[in-house]
């Protein structure tokens, strides 16, 4: 479990983050939504600590990051997936060496050993047979996979997500999500997810902190999403006639 209490982060006159509160349990995907601006990636940073919030807490599992030796803090990190947005993979590397970096950075595994587990994760990820492909080579999807593959080589306790659906074709989208939720329940890892995607939110969302302007404006699930009154909220999810409609389905079923 990761819990956040009252974290604030500024740079320099601009106060990003004002005061947020929330949690997120292992085992679920949570997501943080929000429009262009209102600090998503700012707070995913600090959950990361890549930034350290002026005030407040961030704790994993009952740690405070800020009271963590160095070591303590390394030894985190090791603990930590990430995927990045643009899936961030080495071109000079194959898949295979991709996902084995990890390895070399944080363990003291053989290289049979570092291939081994790769193997494992390429075919967790649909991905047998694409180990010696370099990622030029790899679709779109092709890539988040190996991204994915890459974040749980280490067996993280936590991961993390940066619009994992950025770019794809909704086809494509519907089953990294999928896959993300396959990979959080199969190995209990408690995940957070940026998106502005609400395919993502109502497919995926077990738990969803939405922020506006530095603040968390609400918090809830992809069903009680449907419930609030938040114009908020409401304001940013039904913006297209779509998602109104399926609000009107939901709630003349409920």
């Amino acid at each position: 479990m990761i819990e956040v209490k009252n974290v604030h982060k500024s740079f320099g006159d601009a106060h990003i983050l004002k005061g947020i509160s929330t949690s997120f349990e292992k085992g679920k995907t949570s997501l943080v939504i929000g429009q262009s601006g209102s600090g998503k990636t700012v707070f995913l940073k600090c959950l990361l600590g890549l930034f350290s919030p002026e005030e407040g807490s961030i704790a994993y599992d009952g740690k405070i990051y800020s009271e963590l030796t160095d070591d303590q803090k390394r030894n985190l990190r090791a603990e930590m997936g990430m995927v990045f947005q643009g899936s961030a993979l080495f071109d000079s590397m194959t898949i295979q060496e991709n996902v084995m970096f990890p390895l070399r950075m944080f363990t003291k595994q053989s290289k049979s050993e570092m291939e081994d587990r790769a193997d494992f994760v390429l075919k967790r990820v649909n991905l047998e047979g694409a180990h010696h492909k370099m990622p030029s080579e790899a679709s779109g999807g092709m890539q988040k996979r190996v991204a994915i593959a890459r974040a749980i080589v280490n067996n993280p306790k936590y991961l993390f997500c940066d619009e994992p659906n950025s770019g794809l074709d909704p086809k494509t989208a519907i089953v990294i999500d999928n896959l993300i939720q396959e990979i959080t329940d199969e190995y209990n890892i408690t995940t957070v997810i940026n998106s502005h995607d609400m395919n993502s939110v109502m497919e995926i969302g077990e738990k969803i902190v939405f922020l506006k302007d530095g603040l968390k404006a609400w918090e809830g699930s992809k069903k009680t999403i449907f419930k609030t009154d938040n114009e908020v909220v409401t304001d940013f999810v039904y913006s297209s006639e779509l998602f109104k409609k399926v609000r009107k389905m939901y709630l003349d079923e409920n």
